[in-house]
C-alpha cells in the first residue's frame, strides 16, 4: 500500500485528543463557534494536523449505511488503529462506545499536550497527569517513527544543543533555515520516515531525535534503557506500544446518554 501522509496525520490526531483535558471524545474535530473556540488552531495541531477530510469521507459514508450509530470518537480510534497496521506496525482491539463532545477547549489542548521543548522530568509529569507511566510515555513516544514536525518546533535543537548527530544537523539545516520558514516540514524518523517501526529508538541511541523532547528519552536519564531495549527489540516496542494504545482509548470517554453521536464530524448536532 503507498504511503499516504493522512496515516500518521490520523495516529496523531488520536493521541492528541486523548491527551487534552476533554478525553477521548472527538473534540478535536470540531469547528470554531460563537460559544467555543476549537481545538485545531492550538499550538501543538496548527498547521501540523491533518486528515479531517478522511474523517469527514468515512462518517459520511457510515451515516448513510447506519445513521446516528457510530461516533466520529471511535472512528478516530479505529483510524489511527489501522493507519499504524498500514504502515506496518501492530494492531490491537479498539474498545468502542465511546460518544462525541459537544464543546472543545483550545485552552485545554495547549496547556494538556506534552510541549516538544520538554525535558524529560516535565514529560513524565505531563504523562503520569493522564495516568500513563514512564515506561508508557516511552512507548508512546515511539509512534514518532511516523510523521512530521514543523521547522519552528526543532530549530532551537538543530542550531544550539550539542546532543544532535552533526551529520543530520546539516541535512536539516537546509530545510529549516535559522529565520523562517516555520512550517516547512522534515520526518521525525529520518531512516524510516513512513514505516512504523523501532527506527525512531535506533534514532534516539544516536542523537537522532529530531525535537528536543525526543532526545530527552535518551540523554543519560532513567529512560535511557528502555530506549535501548526498544531499538533492539522490536516486538516488545509493538507489545508495549498497542498495550498503551487501548489505554489511551480509555481516558475519560463519554458514554450512556452523556454527549452525542454527532452527524458531522465538525459541527455539534
Amino acid at each position: 500500500m503507498p504511503f499516504n501522509p493522512s496515516f500518521s496525520s490520523l495516529r496523531r490526531m488520536f493521541m492528541h485528543i486523548d491527551a487534552s483535558s476533554l478525553g477521548c471524545d472527538a473534540s478535536v474535530l470540531l469547528d470554531d463557534t460563537s460559544s467555543f473556540t476549537g481545538e485545531k488552531t492550538a499550538g501543538p495541531n496548527a498547521n501540523s494536523l491533518r486528515g479531517y477530510d478522511v474523517i469527514d469521507t468515512i462518517k459520511s459514508q457510515l451515516e448513510s449505511i447506519c445513521p446516528g450509530v457510530v461516533s466520529c470518537a471511535d472512528i478516530l480510534a479505529v483510524a489511527a488503529r489501522d493507519s499504524v497496521v498500514a504502515l506496518s506496525g501492530p494492531s490491537w482491539t479498539v474498545q468502542l462506545g465511546r460518544r462525541d463532545s459537544t464543546t472543545a477547549s483550545l485552552g485545554a489542548a495547549n496547556s494538556d499536550l506534552p510541549s516538544p521543548l520538554m525535558d524529560l522530568s516535565d514529560l513524565i509529569t505531563s504523562f503520569s497527569n493522564k495516568g500513563f507511566t514512564a515506561k508508557e510515555m516511552v512507548a508512546l513516544s515511539g509512534s514518532h517513527t511516523i510523521g512530521q514536525a514543523r521547522c519552528l518546533l526543532f530549530r532551537n535543537r538543530v542550531y544550539n544543543e550539542t546532543s544532535l548527530d552533526s551529520t543530520l544537523a546539516t541535512s536539516l539545516k537546509s530545510n529549516c533555515p535559522n529565520t523562517g520558514s516555520d512550517d516547512n516540514l522534515s520526518s521525525l524518523d529520518a531512516t524510516t520516515p513512513v514505516t512504523f517501526d523501532n527506527s525512531y529508538f535506533k534514532n534516539l541511541a544516536n542523537n537522532k531525535g529530531l525535537l528536543h523532547s525526543d532526545q530527552q528519552l535518551f540523554s543519560g536519564g532513567t529512560t535511557d534503557s528502555q530506549v535501548k531495549t526498544y531499538s533492539i527489540n522490536s516486538a516488545t516496542f509493538y507489545a508495549d506500544f498497542a498495550s498503551a494504545m487501548v489505554k489511551m482509548g480509555s481516558i475519560s470517554p463519554l458514554t450512556g446518554s452523556d454527549g452525542q453521536i454527532r452527524t458531522n464530524c465538525a459541527k455539534v448536532n
